[in-house]
């Protein structure tokens, strides 16, 4: 039985369905007013192993998270670079996309944004006007009333009275009570606004989440998750509005992910250590090699500590990680897999117990280098056949933590891979030779994808001078792409 520590309860407890054989899980998304950094990717790998291990074992999961496309940073940095607030959200949101995909994190089933859900919000807020908890401030901004809630508090353990003797004091009075907290705001002059009972306006942060879920989801559901950070007030604010709207319980499990700190420092923009994901693993040394080889290296470092507790990156855990992982790699070269990628036996069983017992993804990592250690000697031993059954277990396994998708040799061609090199080619197809030289940019495959991705990026936006130009870059480095129905695109060299 799979037992997840709830920290609604603060104990392990059996997972039990609401609906037999189903699950139903919300996850807190991006606000896409920048690139993602590498704490969003711990959080949406933690819940991406989450919810690979609930299909692995039979259950039905509908996973859900969601996206905030309008917010005051959306607004202010739209505005900073001149750009509308749809042209810049969809900017960001192709390349989180592009972050997500790259480090093997599966597409939501969906993927709600706000803006599309601010009817739904508008019918909550009413909702709670007319229970009596919710309130209409003197500034015309709609306020939920914390001290309605009896349970306010539940989730992140904080008491009403320590919170009230910590809060600063509204100077405008506008508030009944400090703690109140915005679920409706008039907009400025400029501003995004929908119509609402209360004015033009837009969705307070908190309200986004509880209408999306409950529109998607229900009212109560299995699980719902998130970073550490939102635990308080953002969850704690959830539960308050969406059991007063709804009656019911809400969500049966929370759980969260720890911080990620940097060179043992809390991560943070004004401390200089602050990374997205496309600069982790687009980062070189002074020979130019990259230093994270591959995604699947981030994404192994990532789920090397349980995903409760904090995680230290640094080049050095960088470099372990992927150590580790090439060794994984190096036992699996020459072994015949064929019909061999299956899992079951005592290793197997171990994964499986690791798992189960609240995704202990540091314990399926041991288990997998265990598979290796016997591997090896099934090698020294002479027994191929052997070897081979326990290739195809060990791969089964890292496949279902999202690892070791690549052959084992193109692991070992990859970090030399990227750079851009300028080559001397002749017109070789006449079989003559031209005396002006020819000069060729040859891209690598990883360049030649983030091209296509940046392309996309511009289509949805609206920006076909940028497509173009990027079509035509590839094409005069000899790469041909062909766009095929459904939004993809296939590339092949000329």
């Amino acid at each position: 039985m799979i037992r997840i520590f709830n920290s609604l309860s603060g104990a392990k407890q059996p997972l039990l369905p609401i609906i037999p054989d189903e699950i139903r899980m919300y996850v807190c998304g991006d606000t896409v007013y920048d690139f993602c950094h590498i704490g969003h990717a711990r959080s949406k790998i933690a819940f991406d192993v989450v919810r690979r291990w609930l299909m692995h074992r039979g259950l039905r999961v509908t996973f859900v998270r969601n996206i905030t496309d309008i917010d005051d940073k959306i607004i202010r940095r739209a505005a900073e670079l001149g750009e509308s607030i749809g042209s810049f959200t969809e900017r960001f949101i192709a390349a989180m996309h592009e972050d997500y995909d790259r480090l093997g994190i599966l597409r939501p089933d969906h993927e709600p944004r706000a803006t599309a859900y601010v009817a739904q919000m508008i019918a909550t807020i009413q909702t709670l006007i007319e229970s009596g908890s919710a309130y209409i401030a003197a500034d015309g901004d709609v306020m939920y009333s914390v001290a309605s809630f009896a349970g306010y508090g539940q989730l992140s353990g904080k008491r009403l009275a320590d919170l009230r003797a910590g809060a600063r004091i509204e100077v405008d009075h506008a508030k009944r009570d400090p703690l109140d907290f915005v679920l409706w705001k008039q907009s400025k002059p400029g501003e995004p606004a929908w119509p609402s009972p209360w004015g033009a306006g837009r969705p307070g942060w908190h309200i986004e989440c509880s209408a999306m879920s409950a529109a998607l989801l229900g009212t109560n559901f299995d699980i719902h998750g998130g970073g550490m950070d939102l635990k308080f007030p953002h969850h704690e604010n959830e539960i308050a509005q969406s059991c007063a709207a709804s009656n019911d319980k809400f969500a049966n499990v929370w759980m969260h992910n720890g911080f990620v700190n940097v060179d043992d420092a809390k991560m943070s923009k004004s401390l200089g250590n602050f990374f997205t994901i496309r600069e982790v693993l687009n980062r070189r040394d002074a020979a130019g090699d990259l230093l994270v080889r591959h995604p699947e290296v981030l994404r192994f470092f990532l789920m090397s500590s349980h995903y409760r507790g904090p995680i230290n990156y640094s080049l050095e855990q960088i470099n372990q990680a992927d150590s580790t992982l090439g060794g994984l790699y190096n036992c699996l070269r020459g072994l015949d897999l064929r019909g061999d990628s299956r899992v079951g036996g005592a290793a197997s069983e171990r994964f499986g117990a690791a798992m189960d017992d609240d995704f202990n993804t540091p314990e399926g990592i041991a288990v997998l280098k265990s598979i290796e250690g016997e591997i090896n000697r099934a090698r020294a031993a002479g027994q191929p056949a052997v070897a081979a059954q326990l290739g195809g277990e060990l791969v089964s396994l890292g496949h279902i933590l999202g690892v070791l998708k690549l052959e084992p040799e193109e692991w070992f061609r990859l970090r030399k891979a990227a750079p851009i090199v300028q080559v001397e080619v002749t017109d070789s197809w006449t079989g003559r030779c031209d005396e002006a030289e020819t000069k060729l940019t040859i891209l690598s495959e990883p360049q030649i994808q983030s091209l296509i991705a940046e392309r996309e990026a511009a289509r949805l936006a609206k920006n076909f001078k940028r497509s173009d130009e990027i079509r035509d870059k590839l094409l005069a480095a000899g790469v041909r792409l062909e766009d095929k129905p459904g939004g993809v695109t296939e590339w092949r060299y000329r």
